[in-house]
């Protein structure tokens, strides 16, 4: 799967620290300029739904429970590769230092009606939902949280690289 981008957190002064890797997958489910996104009230953004890919689980398998687990999306379908956006971050627990994040992306087709979603407990306390959102529309919201709130997360640096990439190589392409 091609690198679209390697970040690491302004905080790491070296990759020589303890380090775990996570992997997670994002889905990206556009309809024209519509795509599908979770809002997080917490953290006043919107990101691809996706998420932590289980252990002795395949990456396609970990998007497929991950899309229908946070959006209600069933019947997924035409799964292809877009690309790895992998970040170093602080890791403030016991054992590590450094988190490796590896968020494997594909882009794919889902069933029009969503059914409910099954969020977890802290999802639901983030006030996290699904939205269809207009793609542009979801960039400039990001763009003027991360200016402006103190209360962004650590993933919208991230969430707004991505949205703004698939406009270019697959929104735009389209029209």
């Amino acid at each position: 799967m091609r690198l679209l981008k390697s970040t690491t957190h302004p905080e790491i002064t070296s990759l020589n620290a303890k380090t775990f890797t996570r992997k997670a997958t994002r889905a990206i489910v556009l309809k024209g300029d519509d795509i599908l996104l979770l809002y997080t009230k917490r953290y006043h953004d919107y990101s691809l739904p996706g998420g932590g890919i289980d252990d002795g689980e395949s990456n396609v398998d970990g998007l497929i429970r991950e899309l229908k687990e946070e959006t209600g999306a069933h019947n997924v379908q035409n799964i292809a590769e877009f690309g790895l956006y992998e970040e170093f971050r602080p890791w403030h627990k016991e054992g590590f230092d450094i988190v490796h994040m590896e968020s494997y992306c594909y882009c794919c087709t889902i069933d029009e009606e969503l059914l409910a979603p099954q969020l977890e407990a802290h999802e639901l306390s983030n006030g996290m939902h699904p939205t269809w959102m207009n793609i542009h529309q979801a960039i400039a919201h990001n763009e003027e949280t991360i200016a402006e709130s103190a209360k962004k997360g650590l993933s919208i640096e991230r969430e707004t690289f991505l949205l703004k990439l698939i406009v270019s190589e697959l929104v735009e392409k389209n029209r």
